[in-house]
């Protein structure tokens, strides 16, 4: 460590060569970087060269002591100060308190005394460094340990073992939106979980970590977390809900880029801070169903996915896009989703409809267009039968829950 910078400022020159010549300021772990004849220059040089610590004088020309304190309290708030005076009057040693310096020296001053004063400081200066530096260490540790925090803390929460309070109190220390996140979503790599890879584990790693990547690049900029869960699952919280299709894009980029098949889901939370477990729940039960879907249907669902916003979209014009015929898809969609295309779609404009009316201030007109339907009568009946609500009352409701 560097020896503890130290100014005298004293207007007076013989002042300032007795401070200086009768203090063994090595021995202090200390050097004098620097003196000032008035308050204006000790300023200067505390600005230029940032001391540990100051010895001032009450009364110099330009700037009084009390004055360069004041300041200097502003600009070094850690810097130590020693006022040398000859005033010997109670309001100075008032002001002087209140501005907490460190010692009111009157002259002329006792070089005994001053080593005790200077000896005591440089102890409490070390003692603020050791403390400084062992709380810089363990921020660093911190820091670099945030992501393996960050996974234990989401899986605790995935399991219901954390409470609410705590959910908002670890959040904050993990730099991540202080509220229940809106979707939990879960990437399962079935020929991995099922045990079926014949993949080195070095490779297998490489897949997942580029699994992480493409799912962090299609997320963002929404704030969102990735985690693995006990399963070894890829989990995802994502705090925003901009496009119901995101993690079956996911699945998509992964399968083109990386030439794997996985199956990925979302769950809405429901509930707020308490719904977290019960929506992983769901998710995970579902991408376990999700596994024994055909790739065939899979194939229709992104198509209605991707194109739900076209008011032609239809069963014929599915299976064509996808090469089978629609007697054939409409059966395969029954068996495999337990429902029939028409419903499939609906949901899926559906879906999209509510999160328009919860993330956006359209009218429902543009967003009845936006998912698909030809009218806005015809989309708030689809809406009502689905949801139980008309649209209009819908939104209400959300920004009445939002303001209580």
């Amino acid at each position: 460590m560097a020896a503890w910078k130290v100014i005298i400022a004293d207007d007076e020159p013989i002042i300032r060569a007795g401070i200086r010549e009768t203090v063994d300021w090595p021995a202090l772990d200390m050097e004098v970087v620097a003196e000032a004849e008035d308050g204006e220059e000790a300023l200067e040089q505390a600005v230029a060269l940032r001391p540990d610590l100051l010895l001032v004088d009450l009364n110099m020309p330009i700037v009084s002591g009390i004055a360069v304190v004041e300041q200097l309290r502003r600009s070094l708030p850690e810097c130590r100060v020693v006022i040398v005076t000859g005033h010997d009057e109670f309001a100075y040693a008032q002001q002087a308190i209140r501005l907490g310096v460190d010692e009111y020296i009157l002259k002329p001053t006792n070089p005994q005394q001053l080593a005790e004063v200077l000896g005591r400081i440089k102890a409490e200066m070390e003692q603020s460094w050791e403390k400084e530096k062992h709380l810089k260490m363990a921020s660093q540790q911190i820091s670099k340990n945030i992501p393996l925090l960050r996974e234990r803390f989401c899986n605790e929460w995935i399991e219901g073992a954390i409470g609410r309070e705590e959910a908002l109190e670890q959040l904050r220390f993990l730099g991540l939106p202080q509220r229940a996140p809106a979707l939990v979503g879960i990437l399962r790599w079935p020929e991995v979980d099922l045990g079926r890879t014949v993949r080195p584990e070095r490779e297998r790693q490489l897949m997942l970590f580029a699994m992480e990547n493409i799912a962090l690049e299609l997320l963002s900029p929404s704030p969102a977390v990735l985690f693995r869960d006990p399963a070894g699952f890829l989990c995802a919280f994502v705090w925003e809900m901009r496009d119901s299709g995101l993690f079956a894009s996911i699945e998509e980029v992964v399968d083109r880029y990386l030439k794997l098949r996985i199956v990925a889901y979302a769950e809405p939370v429901a509930g707020g801070e308490s719904g977290v477990a019960a929506a992983y729940q769901k998710a995970r039960e579902a991408v376990y169903k999700e596994a024994s879907v055909s790739p065939l249907v899979r194939r229709a669902r992104r198509y209605v996915r991707e194109r739900y916003a076209d008011p032609q979209l239809s069963l014929e014009g599915t299976a064509r896009a996808i090469g089978v015929s629609p007697v054939y898809l409409s059966r395969l969609i029954k068996q495999e989703l337990g429902t029939t295309f028409v419903a499939l779609l609906t949901q899926t404009r559906i879906a999209e409809a509510i999160r328009l009316l919860n993330g956006t201030d359209r009218s429902i007109a543009d967003i009845a267009e936006a998912v698909g339907y030809e009218s806005q009568h015809y989309f708030s009946t689809a809406f009502k039968k689905a949801v139980g609500v008309p649209p209009i009352r819908f939104r209400k409701g959300t920004a009445a829950e939002e303001g209580g």
